[in-house]
């Protein structure tokens, strides 16, 4: 791939053409506002000016309810060899696609599996997704030359392709996406009226669930408006799971032995089926989920803090496999969290200590 053009410089659009400048690839920007395009090209994610003929790959990088309109009129234009787009919903663009009676051996879905919380084109990173999960959903109409071109895209962003059915792929980020976002919403949502000292108390653990519910709500309705069937379903077993975790907790305040009995059952049956389900996510880099301990380091809210504590952990010969910080109420301090391999605790937290770092027991 020597030429692209993205269509559409948002967050994953942006990141995108990034990634392929940073690799050679000579990318040209458009969207539908010229400002916001103009503000990639800043970036360094390549030029606003039109290519002077077709380019290799097209990435089209529109919300899913207008995917399918601009691949049309990309594909009418003649702008590209292959299309592919970037949308997080693809059967639903594909069908409407095939309605407008397009020729799609040029083209090809996919879905990067990556984001923040944060859109538009200054939130675009070229790292975006290095080592995420990249879905292609090819058919068999598929030309091998496009599978190819989208495959290199897949490389130069340092992702790691998936080969998925269009439809699997939307009943599946239903699961591991839409679902949570606005179960999250849902959390973050009692919060909006809570008294202040009850939201002062807030630790990690609200944090972790409320984090995604920050996102833009604009950019969620267009991505739930194109999956609302496989969401829908999934919300309705959450809501029997709500009401069944209902009943049990009403049963725990009965006087009735019985009843406090099956009430305490109903809830260890949920939180081991949590248990069960929390285990299969996947682990770093997408392998199978290791068991970490964490050390936990005190410090002052004072910058050069964490370069110190991961000076002194490397000094040590230490990998660090994940880090969090929480952050104390009320106080300029609070700890650092640092996952380990079990065997590194204690060569870990010797070399803290002799270092003069304070860990929390």
């Amino acid at each position: 791939m020597r030429t692209a053009l993205v269509i559409g410089t948002g967050l994953i659009g942006t990141s995108a053409a990034l990634a392929l400048s940073r690799r050679g690839v000579v990318v040209h920007l458009a969207d539908h506002d010229p400002e916001q395009a103009r503000t990639a090209a800043a970036l360094g994610a390549g030029t606003d000016q039109p290519p002077a003929g077709p380019v290799d790959l097209a990435i089209v990088a529109a919300p899913p309810a207008h995917v399918a309109g601009v691949l049309a009129d990309a594909m009418g234009r003649g702008l590209a060899r292959g299309y592919v787009d970037v949308a997080s919903v693809k059967g639903g663009p594909r069908r409407e696609l095939e309605a407008r009676g397009l020729d799609l051996a040029s083209y090809i879905g996919t879905h990067p599996m990556s984001g923040r919380e944060k859109s538009g084109p200054l939130a675009a990173t070229a790292d975006l997704f290095e080592g995420r999960p990249w879905v292609l959903t090819p058919t068999r109409d598929t030309d091998t030359e496009v599978l190819n071109l989208a495959l290199e895209l897949v490389s130069h962003c340092s992702a790691v392709p998936v080969v998925m059915d269009a439809d699997a792929h939307d009943r599946a980020v239903a699961l591991v996406s839409h679902m949570p976002h606005l179960v999250s919403s849902m959390v973050a949502a009692r919060l909006e009226h809570a008294e202040e000292a009850a939201v002062r108390l807030c630790g990690q653990g609200i944090r972790d669930v409320t984090r995604i519910a920050a996102s833009d709500p604009g950019m969620w309705i267009d991505i739930l408006s194109a999956n609302p069937g496989p969401v829908a379903d999934l919300l309705a077993d959450v809501s029997a799971d709500l009401e069944e975790t209902v009943r049990a907790l009403r049963s725990l305040q009965s006087s009735d032995d019985a009843k406090r009995h099956e009430g305490g059952a109903g809830i260890e049956d949920l939180l081991r089926r949590g248990n069960a389900g929390q285990v299969r996510v996947p682990g770093k880099h997408g392998s199978a989920p290791r068991a970490y301990e964490v050390v936990a380091v005190l410090i002052d809210d004072q910058p050069g803090q964490l370069a110190k504590i991961f000076a002194d952990a490397g000094a040590a010969g230490v990998n660090i496999e994940d880090v969090r910080i929480e952050h104390a109420t009320g106080q300029q301090a609070g700890h650092v969290q640092i996952w380990v391999e079990p065997k590194a605790v204690p060569v870990l937290t010797a070399a803290l200590r002799d270092r003069g770092w304070a860990l929390r027991q």
